[in-house]
């Protein structure tokens, strides 16, 4: 598919979640995978930020992009870090400049070390709420293309914009309750991931497209399948292969 079409089917897709009830963790992970395929970069992750204002992992779109997304948080620095809590985007850090040492010391070096040479961060803004925070990291050293910046903001603007409006049309407390139950959804998908990567003996990357596959083929939510494989209802091997 062009580039072009991939990206207006891309918007289409997170703007199409105004639903009752939508898989947040699905919904960033579309945006995470579609920025790999749209724009010049190698991996993306995002951070969602709890009630409590604490940022969370909520989507990657490699498990190498994972772990160094929780080792910003570990290290309480880093791009995705800073342009959270600033507002604005960070672009064109090359990880080797001496600023990057300087501003990331632990992270530049861990990010070089999983094999990526620049970055960028583009938050998740509308207005004057920043909800989170997107990771874009490139293999080269340069700058982003113009085209690129405005198509990966518009990306991460449309899917602020959705949660916001669905965060908008509930309750307080429901608000709530939804985004704890969005941070726990992660943590029973690492949790059935753990368990289908033993049980079929794959890396954690194909145990969760395995997770995917098997909720999309069959209509159901990503975290219900997740729970299953953790509960032992659905069996680890009839997800079969990604």
């Amino acid at each position: 598919m062009p580039r072009e079409d991939l990206l207006a089917r891309t918007l289409v897709e997170l703007a199409d979640n105004l639903v009752e009830e939508f898989d947040v963790v699905e919904l960033l992970t579309l945006l995470c995978d579609r920025c790999v395929e749209v724009l010049d970069v190698a991996a993306a992750g995002l951070m969602l930020a709890s009630p409590a204002g604490d940022l969370a992992v909520m989507a990657y779109s490699s498990d190498a992009m994972r772990l160094l997304e929780v080792f910003e948080l570990q290290a309480h620095e880093g791009p995705c870090v800073d342009s959270f809590h600033t507002g604005v985007p960070v672009m064109n850090q090359d990880l080797a400049s001496a600023e990057a040492e300087q501003r990331w010391p632990r992270v530049a070096a861990r990010a070089r070390l999983a094999g990526f040479e620049s970055v960028h961060a583009l938050p998740m803004r509308l207005r004057g709420t920043t909800i989170g925070a997107l990771n874009l990291f490139r293999t080269a050293t340069g700058h982003l293309g113009d085209a690129d910046i405005v198509a990966g903001q518009a990306l991460a603007d449309v899917a602020t914009i959705t949660i916001l409006q669905h965060r908008a049309s509930l309750e307080a407390h429901v608000l709530n309750d939804q985004l704890t139950q969005a941070l726990t959804s992660r943590i029973v998908i690492e949790q059935a991931k753990g368990v289908l990567a033993e049980a079929a003996n794959v890396d954690m990357q194909e145990a969760f497209e395995r997770l995917r596959t098997y909720a999309r083929s069959n209509n159901l939510r990503l975290t219900d399948v997740a729970r299953s494989v953790v509960d032992r209802v659905l069996a680890a091997d009839a997800t079969g292969s990604a």
